[in-house]
């Protein structure tokens, strides 16, 4: 397991290592969580802690604010080596009464404190990742910390207590991405393209709208990449001569509430009673992430296809806003359920 947490995101990824092939078993994470958020914890405690005792609010000073944040980011990476760290901030504020300094001792006990919260809040989605793999924490032989906020002991901590065993954090985890890099540019280049072989996975569902709206996946998220699929589908009208074919990506049971990748048509069906004709939809991935989606009537051979690059039109932000959306509507449809 990779817990990768940098300044802004955070990601966990399920690996599977052997004979140089990476395998991908499930990836998750959030882009609303990370480093800048602990940073935040502190830069609210100060601007508490400083109005109580001088009555003055810095939130709308510019400068203040700014100092603040990084003494706040300072004062978090020494905690992560000492048990206290002292913010001075000489003349953080004047005025024509006179100035006023900011000065302030931080443990690491308050620390954890503020931000226990934001530790315990990156768990539900190592939980999901694991569930993606089929897998139990006790079944994790290493986990791996990425990105420099990995370096709190309390990540450390909670990471020993969930997966059971102590985290790697050698290397350096503020080198790793910075390494993994350069690995990739290596078998990009051809270096180490014989040594190396990741399998990266697909993070959401791929399909197509078909009848009443209805989304139909054809490939699966968190399913390896390259892969091809194929599903079979019907006309709905009798002597039906085209099919109109729409692409989504998302994970939603409706189209309409899906991320629209493309759309074409298929024409020169034969004429048939509705449910005869036999059309043959395939998704295609290769190893960069080109889909190409084809549809193909049996009887006439005639074909027609698009290609398109999923990330191209869908950012992670985007991912994590979908994920979370089709979690919400699952909960409203329990609660109607139980209304029931």
């Amino acid at each position: 397991a990779v817990y990768d947490m940098g300044g802004g995101t955070f990601d966990i990824t399920i690996l599977e290592i052997q004979d140089g092939v990476f395998h991908v078993r499930a990836t998750n994470g959030s882009t609303f969580l990370g480093g800048e958020d602990f940073n935040n914890c502190i830069v609210d405690w100060l601007l508490d802690e400083f109005k109580r005792e001088s009555g003055v609010d810095l939130g709308s000073d510019k400068l203040a604010m700014q100092r603040l944040r990084e003494a706040a980011e300072q004062a978090k990476k020494e905690l992560s080596f000492t048990l206290e760290s002292n913010i001075h901030l000489p003349f953080i504020i004047s005025n024509p009464s006179g100035s006023q300094h900011l000065k302030k001792v931080i443990t690491r006990d308050l620390l954890e404190k503020l931000t226990g919260s934001l530790v315990d809040s990156s768990f539900p989605f190592i939980s999901q990742a694991l569930d993606d793999s089929r897998l139990e924490p006790g079944e994790i032989d290493e986990v791996i910390l990425v990105g420099g906020q990995t370096r709190m002991p309390l990540i450390k901590e909670k990471i020993k207590d969930y997966f059971k065993k102590e985290p790697l954090s050698n290397p350096n985890p503020e080198e790793m991405v910075a390494m993994g890099a350069a690995v990739q540019a290596g078998v990009i280049s051809g270096d180490l393209s014989s040594l190396i072989v990741l399998l990266d996975v697909t993070p959401l569902s791929l399909g197509i709208e078909t009848e009443n709206g209805i989304f139909t996946r054809i490939i699966e998220k968190n399913t390896t990449i390259p892969v091809k699929e194929t599903k079979q589908f019907t006309t709905v009208e009798h002597n039906q001569r085209r099919v109109r074919v729409h692409v989504l990506q998302g994970e939603n049971e409706l189209a309409k509430d899906n991320t629209s990748l493309a759309v074409f048509n298929l024409v020169g069906i034969e004429e048939a009673p509705v449910g005869v004709p036999q059309i043959d939809v395939t998704f295609e991935i290769d190893a960069d992430g080109i889909v190409k989606v084809s549809a193909m009537d049996v009887a006439t051979k005639r074909q027609h296809s698009v290609e398109v690059k999923p990330s191209s039109g869908l950012q992670k932000h985007e991912i994590d806003q979908i994920m979370s959306q089709q979690t919400e509507m699952k909960e409203q449809e329990d609660d109607s359920n139980d209304e029931k």
